[in-house]
């Protein structure tokens, strides 16, 4: 006997209570997959009303609009003759569940809840839902639209348990549950289920995608059988990106592999499948001997009838197995290039605003966020070119009724007329190699760029404030103190906030469209978000930011890996230039410098950030750890509270001094060295949590940004934490005694 089956997989680009096009989608994906004589398809979680509601999903009208769209689907005449399994939320005995529904021909043949629910990180599904008890299997009364069709069905079973069509057997594994120590998988492969259905909706972060397919296929390599993947892609409403990558594999091997990043609303994916191929993993006798605990015997099983998975016996000889391939990653600078840029995609045509505008300061960060921008555009270029009318009908009505649109223009002509870069300068603070900088990336990728000077702005304010409090704020530079500097430095950040929303609301109607404003974007990265290095709002408040979830350290690998691929020379000078606000006078001795003002360099603050989020650490715990991670850097007390050498802020060497000028070295001239750095009380541990506590408050109003790294301080969904802390001093007196029992104990010891 030769059982071979098409199965197919899809990722969907579906949007929050988008009913009606979140339907038609999943229409769409069942005629692919039927047009390929698939016999099953897997949809994403939750794919009916959409995954990321939130508390909506504490709404009566979600469930009863849900089992709408699903009556819909299953009696639609294109939907007929293959299994769905569709994701939708449950309300059972008073409680809500996050399920699946298995239909065939306009019949529900049961209900599978979700037994592990994701609840850590982005996730809160134990807010919204019940976890289902393992091995509960009973009868569930199906809501009056459903009882309403023309099978006049009343129940369906519902709980966890294996379908069992006359030649086949599958069942599913809810998104988490692949997560978890004790996935149901194992359990299932151990009952002779061969088809193991897992439909997700899971975000992307950088560097995420190995593990997720290792896990699928150490399932599959260790119980043999066959996993079927099905994740959401694009923006469905929030700061998470789902990134696709739909899978099949095969007794651990990967048979298909979707699209990661893509500009399609649908795309499906099937692979021709050898069940038989299944027995040569499970032979050993030892599985055999598990595959005997009762828990295996008790699993439900429920008769799918007068149905075939299967290819016809004789018709199946003639037909090929697909092949295995290896799994395809990209790189984490690729994933910066694409993922940020169809999320962009995503909200701009979902918002119906009319293009962008982003402050180019002539920085890596605003620069970095003008180039995903155009890497967007060409996305959506390529995709037009590709024949895709959903893109296509969107790029036209952003680019106009100008009669130069075709599908054949430029992501340059294209990102000019979506694309606003502003640069908002000072004529003591702004230099001209910034401005120059701003001027000429936004010529590379098509912009239509504005060079202003907000002088008029900031004196104005200045005179008000002055004639308010009868005294006059000076600079640092001119006598001021501290408190005057940072105040006048926050008179130009806010101000530029103010005229970039000014020409995001006016810049259309003032070319003569009728409606719609261009969408402020933020441009700053996560470690700044970290060490609350910005002024509360100022051009970090912003409409979105794609960057908001990105290290430092990334996007300068970004903007290198750009420069080549985009073919923009452009690039080489943010790479080379000094980081820095621009925000104080620049004078002969002087020139302000981002990490030499935050006491950090971009990648302590990353290490630093990891220790905090990911490995859940406080501030004694950093400070155990890095006493042995930076044991050959620096000293124990060093790594607590140091003061670091002026040094160059690209690589760290310490070039000699011809003279300190006030609170800044001069240093002699170096082709690879900055001529001018503030001399930088570095703390490390105490510092980091000195600053972290005290700008805490700004996290609660971050533009939203795109989740990308697993340290993101984002208060507003992730990083759940006070803003208002105490200053630590039982965590200081902890580490300076066991500094203390240290320095004790090494007395007299050549540390070298």
């Amino acid at each position: 006997m030769t059982r071979k089956c098409i199965l197919a997989t899809c990722q969907l680009n579906q949007w929050v209570l988008d009913y009606d096009n979140n339907r038609e989608r999943i229409i769409e994906a069942i005629r692919e997959a039927k047009a390929a004589k698939a016999t099953l398809l897997l949809t994403p979680e939750l794919c009916i009303p959409g995954y990321g509601l939130l508390d909506h999903w504490l709404e009566n009208d979600v469930y009863a609009h849900s089992w709408e769209i699903a009556a819909e689907i299953i009696t639609n005449a294109d939907c007929q003759d293959i299994i769905i399994d569709l994701g939708l939320p449950v309300q059972h005995q008073g409680s809500n569940y996050n399920a699946r529904l298995i239909a065939l021909n306009g019949e529900v043949l049961a209900i599978r809840p979700k037994l592990d629910l994701c609840n850590d990180g982005n996730y809160r599904e134990m807010r919204y839902f019940t976890p289902w008890p393992r091995g509960r299997f009973e009868t569930y009364t199906l809501p009056p639209v459903i009882q309403a069709l023309s099978r006049n069905q009343e129940t369906c079973p519902i709980g966890e348990c294996a379908l069992e069509t006359l030649d086949a057997s599958f069942t599913s594994e809810t998104c988490e549950e692949l997560w978890t120590p004790n996935s149901p998988h194992s359990l299932y492969s151990l009952a002779g289920i061969e088809i193991v259905l897992n439909s997700s909706g899971s975000h992307h972060e950088l560097r995420k995608l190995h593990t997720r397919i290792n896990l699928i296929k150490e399932a599959t390599a260790k119980t043999g059988g066959v996993y079927l993947y099905s994740n959401q892609r694009g923006c469905d409403g929030d700061r998470l990106y789902y990134d696709g990558c739909a899978l099949i594999m095969s007794n651990g091997e990967v048979l298909v592999q979707g699209s990661q990043f893509s500009l399609k609303d649908v795309e499906v994916h099937t692979a021709v499948v050898d069940l038989d191929s299944i027995w040569a993993s499970r032979t050993s006798r030892s599985r055999a001997m598990q595959a005997n605990d009762p828990m295996v015997h008790a699993l439900k099983r429920v008769k799918v009838d007068k149905f075939r998975l299967c290819i016809p016996e004789v018709e199946s000889l003639l037909v090929k197995p697909t092949p295995s391939q290896e799994p395809r990653y990209h790189l984490p600078v690729e994933e910066i290039a694409l993922g940020p840029a169809c999320w962009l995609w995503d909200y701009l045509r979902r918002s119906r605003a009319a293009g962008f505008l982003v402050p180019l300061s002539g920085g890596i960060d605003s620069c970095a966020t003008a180039t995903i921008v155009f890497s967007m555009c060409r996305l959506v270029v390529e995709e037009m070119q590709a024949g895709n009318d959903v893109v296509l009908a969107d790029a036209k009505r952003l680019y106009g009724d100008d009669a130069g649109f075709s599908t054949s223009i430029s992501a340059e002509q294209l990102c000019n007329k979506i694309f606003t870069t502003v640069f908002m300068g000072m004529k003591q603070q702004s230099s001209k190699e910034t401005r120059t900088r701003a001027h000429d990336l936004a010529a590379a990728i098509g912009a239509n760029h504005i060079d202003t000077n907000i002088d008029p702005m900031i004196q104005a304010l200045h005179t008000l404030v002055s004639s308010t409090l009868d005294f006059d704020p000076k600079f640092k530079v001119h006598g001021g103190s501290q408190t005057e500097n940072l105040a006048l430095q926050n008179f130009q950040s806010r101000s530029r906030m103010v005229l970039a929303y000014a020409l995001g609301q006016l810049l259309p109607v003032s070319k003569g469209a009728a409606a719609g404003g261009l969408l402020v974007l933020g441009s700053a990265n996560v470690d700044e978000c970290l060490r609350g290095y910005l002024t509360k709002y100022d051009c970090s408040s912003a409409d979105i930011n794609p960057i908001g979830g990105i290290s430092k350290t990334d996007l300068k690998a970004f903007i290198g890996w750009a420069e080549k691929e985009f073919d923009m020379p452009i690039l080489h000078e943010f790479l080379d230039a000094v980081p820095t606000a621009e925000l104080e006078p620049i004078t002969e001795s002087y020139v302000q410098s981002d990490e030499a003002d935050m006491g950090f360099t971009y990648d302590e603050l990353s290490v630093l950030g990891r220790l905090r989020k990911t490995y859940k650490l406080g501030t004694v715990g950093m400070f155990q750890h890095l006493v042995s991670e930076w044991n050959d850097r620096m000293k124990p007390r060093d790594v607590y509270k140091k003061v670091s050498q002026p040094g160059c802020w690209r690589c760290s060497s310490i070039p000699p001094t011809d003279a300190s000028v006030g609170n800044t070295l001069r240093l002699r001239p170096s082709p690879n060295c900055i001529r001018l750095i503030r001399k930088a009380d570095r703390r490390q541990v105490r510092d980091f949590m000195y600053y972290y506590a005290i700008n805490r408050h700004k996290m609660t109003t971050m533009t939203p940004g795109l989740y990308l790294e697993s340290y993101t301080p984002d208060d507003n969904r992730f990083d759940l934490r006070p803003f208002l802390y105490p200053r630590f001093t039982f965590e200081h007196r902890k580490i300076e005694n066991l500094l203390k029992k240290m320095e004790e104990g090494t007395a007299g010891v050549d540390r070298a």
